[in-house]
Order: C-alpha cells, then sequence, then structure tokens
C-alpha cells in the first residue's frame, strides 16, 4: 500500500504521510554522521567525510555567509544546491539592507524553498538535511538550526544526523552542558561522532568547523589531529 502512494508526491498515504518525504528521510538516515553542538561561545559541526587517494576532496561542510555555515547527512548533489540557493538568499539580503542576514531569517528562507519541493509537480523533496550554525552579531549569541527535507525546522543545542542518529543523540544528553565552552565543544562532538564510526576517525576522514563571533571557519587537519589526539 505505502509503495502506490508513494508514486505521488502531493498524495497522502492513509497514516497522514507523503511517502517521498519518508524516502528522503531515510536517504538522510543512511547518510554519513553529522554532529551539531552549541556551545556557551560559538557552534561546532562536526561530521564524516571518507577520503580516498583517488578522488579530488569534497567539503562537507560549508560556509554561508561571514558568520553562517552549515553542514549536511543525506544526498551531495541536493546539498550543494541548497547551498548555493543560501548564498544567493544571503548576499540579496545583504545588498538590499546592507547587513548580514540573521541566522534565523535565512533557516526560515532556506526552508521554505525546501518545503516548495514537498508540494509541486515534476519535482522530488531534496534527500537532505541541513545542520546551519550560525553567529547573530547583534544579540551576539550563537545558533544551531536543523532543516528537513519536509520543510520543517528545528533549533537544537546539540542534534546528529545520519547514520546511528540515536546513539549520537544519547550520546549528547549525557554529555551535553550549557557551559561547555568551543573547545570541550570539538572534544564532545568528536566523541559523539565516534559512536557513529564504524572504522577509525583520523584527520582524513574528519571535518570540524566553528562560528563564533570571528566568524565561521573550518578548522585545518593539523587542528583536527590535534584535536582527535586529546580524545
Amino acid at each position: 500500500m505505502g509503495d502506490h502512494y508513494g508514486f505521488s508526491l502531493t498524495t497522502f498515504s492513509p497514516s497522514g504521510k507523503l511517502m517521498q518525504i519518508e524516502y528522503a528521510l531515510n536517504a538522510v538516515k543512511n547518510g554519513q554522521p553529522s554532529v551539531g553542538l552549541k556551545a556557551s561561545d560559538g557552534v561546532v559541526l562536526a561530521t564524516e567525510n571518507p577520503s580516498s587517494p583517488l578522488y579530488e576532496e569534497q567539503a562537507k561542510i560549508e560556509k554561508i555567509s561571514k558568520h553562517i555555515g552549515c553542514v549536511y547527512s543525506g544526498m551531495g548533489p541536493d546539498a550543494r544546491l541548497l547551498v548555493k540557493r543560501a548564498r544567493k538568499i544571503a548576499i540579496t539580503y545583504e545588498d538590499m539592507y546592507g547587513e548580514e542576514i540573521s541566522t534565523t531569517q535565512l533557516v526560515t528562507r532556506l526552508a521554505a524553498v525546501m518545503q516548495e519541493y514537498t508540494q509541486s509537480g515534476g519535482v522530488r523533496p531534496f534527500g537532505v538535511s541541513l545542520l546551519i550554525a550560525g553567529w547573530d552579531v547583534e544579540p551576539g549569541k550563537p545558533l544551531l538550526f536543523q532543516c528537513d527535507p519536509s520543510g520543517a525546522y528545528f533549533a537544537w543545542k546539540a542534534t546528529a544526523l545520519g547514520k546511528n542518529d540515536t546513539n549520537a543523540k544519547t550520546f549528547l544528553e549525557k554529555r551535553f552542558s550549557e557551559t561547555l565552552e568551543l573547545d570541550d565543544g570539538v572534544h564532545t562532538s568528536l566523541l559523539t561522532l565516534r559512536e557513529c564510526f564504524d572504522v577509525g576517525m583520523t584527520e582524513d576522514n574528519v571535518e570540524v568547523a566553528v562560528c563564533n563571533a570571528s566568524g565561521f571557519h573550518r578548522l585545518t587537519k593539523q587542528q583536527v589531529k590535534d584535536h582527535l589526539g586529546a580524545l
């Protein structure tokens, strides 16, 4: 029965679900794990990004504007399209108002784009969930949001996406504290990510980024190696 309703993007199943959205969420759950954690003085994003000597490195953590960045779990091409759209939203806002877009406004507008793809003919939902980290300069506070294929978005203190996300969230519930500072947040994020790993963690298969008052930036491989060595 589910497969029958799964053919149509805009038809609800008897259980009240849009099956194409369920399939998109399955694509996220099968994706590589990602972790987001809000510390007292910034936000940490960490993700698995397997490397190979055969192909050029493709970053999973992307910068959107000076104080906003994101990571994804799910289908890479879908994520790249959304990142491109998010950058366009941010640049358009800055050109119009002369200041950087707030994290909440960006998330709201990007979630609206994702929602459009759940009700339009000839398209499919994005097979990706995003963790968006930001620092709002005016109140001077960190923010962490999750955007799902349905167009729903949530504010989190800490969360995880991708494979074994349930185990990772359980681990975060035990280890998270509101008083964590950024360095401790990186440490906790990497410990959480390790819960989802099938192989050993190295600087070649892990990406980490932080967002604070000075902006959003990815850690170098040497910095990631130093943090992994301290685990």
